[in-house]
């Protein structure tokens, strides 16, 4: 009689209460602690801090009258554009890893530019920068099996500009991750149903703009963080260059943590999934 086929181990993450548990190989496990720690991982004002060797609040407070109207404005703008030429260029199909090196080459060149003439070039430059780090969001997913040409994928990338603000809720506590999605979720639905049999020409569909306006709100907050680091004097080209990089490997780790947590919830739910995540206690990703 044929000996049974030895079953992979199963690694049972207890979580919320006595009874309630998750059963995750170890290898879910490993990637679902690694997108924990990416989704956890400091803000965008230690970044930009750690790159200029000054706090971000001398560049915010640098920032002249109005600034956060025009932010916001150019947001929302750039979201817009992002979606519209950002993903046409990919297809749906599975590669082994992004290109994350080559697209935080290309939006640090975009930064330069920022860097040299400030403020005044925001309204070009970001929609530059966002298509490139949206391109990099949607690669990323791609490379995580999800399909680009399914409406859902498309609008999870758009998800991602609203991930990992800067507020001290925002880096310290767990749920962070998912109240944001659950903020979004209706109006992700409302969008997808807008987007459903009209592709890019919902793009001025009510439920669109609401959902477009939402993300903005979040992405705002990072876009002012730019803006403020490369008010800092004598930051440069140079340095412009580099702050965009950041921008762009925050968006970048954003997504893979994101994307990581939806392969894993189409096996084992949502729920499940949520219970596990916080539950996992988190090092700090390579």
């Amino acid at each position: 009689m044929p000996e049974p086929t030895p079953q992979p181990p199963v690694i049972e993450v207890e979580v919320l209460a006595p009874g309630q548990e998750v059963a995750l190989d170890p290898a879910e496990l490993a990637d679902l602690r690694r997108a924990k720690a990416l989704l956890t991982s400091p803000g965008m004002a230690i970044r930009f801090a750690n790159v200029l060797g000054s706090p971000i609040e001398r560049g915010l407070q640098m920032l002249p009258a109005g600034a956060s109207q025009v932010i916001q404005r150019a947001s929302q703008a750039a979201l817009k554009k992002a979606l519209r030429f950002a993903l046409a260029s990919l297809d749906g199909r599975p590669t082994e890893a992004p290109a994350n090196r080559r697209h935080r080459w290309m939006v640090g060149a975009s930064g330069a530019i920022g860097g040299a003439f400030g403020l005044a070039a925001l309204v070009v430059e970001l929609p530059l920068s966002t298509t490139l780090i949206l391109r990099s969001i949607a690669d990323i997913a791609r490379s995580q099996g999800h399909d680009l040409n399914a409406i859902e994928t498309r609008l999870a990338c758009l998800e991602v500009f609203a991930l990992g603000g800067s507020s001290k809720a925002d880096n310290a506590a767990d749920s962070a991750y998912w109240a944001v999605r659950a903020a979004l979720a209706r109006l992700v639905t409302e969008a997808a149903g807008a987007f459903a049999g009209r592709g890019m020409a919902s793009e001025s569909a009510p439920a669109m703009v609401r959902l477009l306006t939402a993300l903005a709100a979040r992405f705002g907050v990072v876009v002012s963080e730019q803006a403020a680091a490369k008010a800092v004097p004598l930051v440069g080209a140079a340095t412009g260059a580099a702050i965009n990089v950041v921008f762009m490997e925050h968006f970048q780790r954003m997504a893979e943590g994101h994307f990581i947590v939806r392969r894993l919830e189409r096996r084992h739910g949502l729920d499940r999934i949520r219970r596990a995540f916080e539950a996992l206690e988190t090092r700090n990703p390579s």
